[in-house]
């Protein structure tokens, strides 16, 4: 594991408050209509993924962080987003309210985490899917679902906003949004 910068943090914690910045400028570049757009039927829009992502922030991260943090190894459920987004629950809404939502849940797990100690890491918990985890696993996995998510959002931005409109330079790139 990559120590933190600040060693007095928790791990990933830089990411998850930097985030929600590159979202809105991301978003800011979009049209509704891209943010609308699916490359395929089974595949997430940027609309749906802000969805999920303001759907997970509590229950999938900050509530199972502050359960640690309060309790010895308590059970933590499984969070299942292929159910939720199967019963259509991240194609409602639009783009921008999703990311509102997901702005303010984000406030308030940054918030309460900056005032955590680090030794909160080590903090274990029984994951109903994975068993023992530890709170330094969840905050790795949450960077890393942020950065997933940016990614994802980018890719499908930059291949529906932008590559279409490339001419000949398309057969430099294979896109795969």
């Amino acid at each position: 594991m990559t120590p933190p910068l600040n060693p007095d943090s928790l791990p990933g914690l830089g990411v998850l408050e930097q985030t929600p910045i590159i979202l809105e400028r991301l978003v800011a570049l979009a049209s509704d209509e891209q943010l609308a757009w699916k490359p395929a039927p089974q595949r997430w829009s940027i609309s749906e993924v802000l969805a999920h992502l303001a759907d997970v922030e509590a229950p999938g991260f900050r509530e199972r962080i502050e359960k640690m943090a309060r309790e010895r190894l308590p059970r933590l459920a499984y969070y299942d987003q292929e159910a939720k987004a199967a019963a259509g629950e991240y194609s409602r809404g639009a783009a921008r309210e999703h990311l509102k939502h997901f702005c303010h849940e984000r406030d308030r797990s940054v918030s309460w985490l900056r005032y955590q100690p680090a030794s909160l890491a080590a903090a274990e918990g029984e994951h109903e899917r994975f068993g023992r985890i530890t709170a330094a696993h969840l905050m790795n996995e949450w960077a890393f679902h942020d950065l997933g998510h940016i990614r994802q959002i980018a890719e499908l931005l930059r291949a529906r906003a932008f590559y279409p409109h490339m001419g000949p330079f398309q057969a430099l790139y294979q896109i795969h949004p």
